[in-house]
């Protein structure tokens, strides 16, 4: 770079002894100064673009991403921020498409570029050519995918009412992993071992620049398979790894797409420590590939023997209930009687009702004969007959009896009627008389008809 400035410098500024006798005072006017170099645009864009893609051919720079697009390509534009001073700092990046990175990058994502500068001189600008990304923090990293957590459960996609069951005895199981490692390996072998079942891998990148899409577009796939080949559960699996190396499973597209399969999903993502946000939305949660396999099928033995173990109960309690019918029935049988044993039975308890009703009939007619006599009585000693026979009598007109003298008009005919009969009469002339009670009774005493007689 000293070199090249030198140059430069060399051919725009007067040499030192130029400059020297330039500041000289010469009697000689003849002597001339030395012509600047004059630059045309283009090529002071080339010489600046020579400077700066010669002088840092390789350079780290640390920011954090913004503007960022995507062009229909394939290939990000994005600019690098820095505020220091209260002053925001800006450097252009691009990313071409055939650069493979292993980080998605987002909005606001705290990042370490490596790459070189390259000028472009059709407008005087320079930028950073992305060939490495990294993430700057891990904390950046957690922010981001907590931050996206909050967000999808409020949306209700880790709710458990939308878990689906796993099936016990999956006849195909679909596996989204990638198809090297240890994981793919792990996962068929365990799975042969416990229960052989049909195993269809979906190849894919399991971290790096558009892992998420292969992913998402894996688990779309099975979903639109139909008839004997459509999985009945799906495994999504990789081995452990950094925060950025999972971020894939972090990625909303990802979560998104196995909320809405139709199929059970069984995550299987790194060791049992990782979490990632794949784990909160799948339909169960494995802590390891192994683990997922051993969760997708029973074991064939264990199953085996309890397939035998509950058909001998199941033999067993046949015998018992067919034994304990068995009895039943005997009893059933001894418990018969011959019809003639009905009938003798049926007359017996016939004579035992008619002896019951004889009885009851017998006991009512008694009490009822009782209270009609004892009415009787009642009735005797209530009669008038019996007052009568004691001397008193009863004047009678017509149908009425007369309870008073004003109640007899002059000559009009009565009956007394006594305890041994009745005595037919008519009535006088009635007189009212102030005297006492007593001397009036002996008065109508003494004025009586002497055919009539004295009652009283």
């Amino acid at each position: 770079m000293t070199n090249l400035f030198d140059d430069i410098l060399t051919e725009v500024q007067p040499s030192e002894h130029t400059m020297d006798k330039s500041n000289t005072p010469t009697s000689t006017d003849t002597q001339q100064q030395p012509e600047e170099k004059i630059f045309s645009v283009s090529e002071f864009s080339i010489l600046l673009k020579t400077v700066l893609e010669g002088t840092f051919k390789k350079i780290k720079i640390k920011g954090e991403i913004q503007g960022l697009k995507r062009h229909s390509s394939g290939t990000y534009y994005f600019d690098l921020k820095e505020n220091f001073g209260g002053k925001d700092y800006i450097l252009n990046c691009v990313l071409w498409k055939w650069t493979k990175i292993d980080v998605k990058l987002e909005e606001g994502l705290e990042v370490i570029i490596g790459g070189k500068i390259t000028a472009y001189t059709g407008r005087s600008s320079y930028q950073i050519t992305v060939e490495t990304v990294d993430v700057a923090g891990i904390g950046a990293l957690l922010k981001i995918i907590e931050e996206r957590k909050q967000r999808l459960s409020a949306e209700g996609l880790f709710n458990p009412e939308h878990k689906k069951p796993i099936p016990l005895l999956p006849k195909t199981i679909g596996v989204i992993t990638s198809p090297t490692g240890a994981v793919i390996q792990d996962i068929i072998h365990r799975i042969t071992d416990r229960f052989p079942s049909r195993i269809i891998v979906y190849p894919v990148a399991v971290q790096g620049e558009g892992a998420d899409e292969q992913i998402t577009t894996a688990i779309n796939n099975f979903n639109k398979i139909k008839g004997a080949n459509r999985p009945d559960v799906i495994i999504v699996a990789r081995g452990g790894g950094s925060v950025q190396d999972l971020m894939p499973f972090n990625e909303e597209n990802v979560v998104r797409a196995v909320f809405a399969s139709t199929i059970p999903i069984i995550s299987a993502v790194g060791h049992e420590t990782d979490t990632t946000l794949i784990d909160y939305v799948s339909d169960l949660r494995a802590p390891t590939p192994t683990g997922a396999a051993e969760k997708t099928v029973p074991v064939r033995s264990e199953l085996l023997a309890n397939i035998n173990e509950k058909s001998a109960f199941l033999n067993n309690t046949i015998l018992r209930l067919f034994d304990n019918f068995n009895l039943k029935i005997k009893s059933f049988a001894n418990a018969i009687k011959s019809p003639m044993q009905f009938i003798t039975d049926a007359m017996q308890r016939l004579d035992d009702k008619t002896s019951r009703l004889d009885y009851l009939t017998n006991t009512k007619l008694n009490t009822i004969r009782d209270r009609l006599n004892f009415s009787e009585k009642m009735l005797e000693s209530y009669s008038f007959k019996n007052v009568l026979k004691r001397g008193y009598a009863i004047v009678w007109n017509g149908n009425k009896i007369i309870t008073d003298t004003t109640s007899l008009k002059n000559t009009q005919s009565a009956t007394i009627e006594f305890a041994n009969g009745k005595v037919d009469v008519y009535t006088e002339k009635q007189t009212v008389s102030s005297k006492p009670k007593s001397q009036h009774k002996r008065e109508t005493t003494e004025n009586q008809n002497p055919i009539q007689g004295d009652l009283f």
